[in-house]
């Protein structure tokens, strides 16, 4: 479960204070897809950096699985990054040299999962996203952008992270394929009970969600 409470975060500028993130409160349970979206500028992003710890809050807690996540120091920060939280964004991010199988290989990796088992996940995640033998061995250039994403999705939830947090997961793909990416979402939430957070522009993406918020001028509300 991702609790977050009382968070904020402002930043000063030459035009004067920016309140990017203003009292943000709210809960989600694992196995969730819970949607944020906003215009650009509404806060979204820093929000979804606050949560991924690639910034520091100015006050507020986040909350996973009983951990406070917000003062650990830097050595804590970069191991929740490597091992409870997956990223997945719109650029995809794959290692452009490495086939699809050794990207998610890579992850595990990085989280210390166990040499003679990381194969064998990659593998299993990867067929779990709809990609083949044959295409896992292929290079990023070979696959098409769905497939691309759905290599990237593997790779965010290969080491069985607790939160998996996706910018604009859909902003590079035509609507139809961007639609079966969303509910691959939803349904590998589910199956790998991670809470999955997506922050997007587009209301038609957040509509397929469990739960869905909007934030404006960093103030974040949930939607009925």
């Amino acid at each position: 479960m991702l609790k977050v409470d009382h968070l904020q975060k402002s930043f000063r500028t030459a035009a004067g204070d920016v309140h990017a993130v203003v009292e943000a409160s709210f809960m989600a349970d694992s196995g969730q897809l819970v949607a944020i979206i906003g215009a650009s500028g509404s806060g979204k992003s820093t929000l979804l950096s606050l949560l991924g710890l690639l910034d520091t809050p100015d006050a507020g807690s986040i909350e996973i699985n009983g951990t406070e996540l917000a003062q650990l120091d830097a050595r804590g920060r970069t191991k929740y990054r490597a091992q409870r939280v997956g990223f997945i964004f719109q650029a995809f991010n794959l290692i452009p040299n490495l086939t699809a199988l050794e990207n998610v290989k890579l992850a595990l990796e990085f989280s210390n999962w166990d040499k003679k088992d990381r194969g064998a996940r990659a593998l299993d995640m990867l067929t779990m996203v709809g990609l083949d033998e044959e295409k896992a061995r292929r290079r990023p250039n070979r696959l098409s952008g769905g497939e691309q994403q759905r290599v990237a999705i593997a790779r965010a939830f290969a080491a069985q992270p607790e939160l998996i947090l996706a910018d604009e997961p859909t902003g590079s793909l035509d609507r139809q394929t961007g639609q079966k990416i969303v509910e691959l979402l939803r349904s590998t939430a589910s199956r790998e009970n991670t809470t999955v957070l997506i922050v997007t522009h587009d209301e038609k993406v957040a509509a397929q969600a469990d739960r869905r918020f909007e934030i404006e001028d960093g103030v974040l509300r949930e939607i009925d």
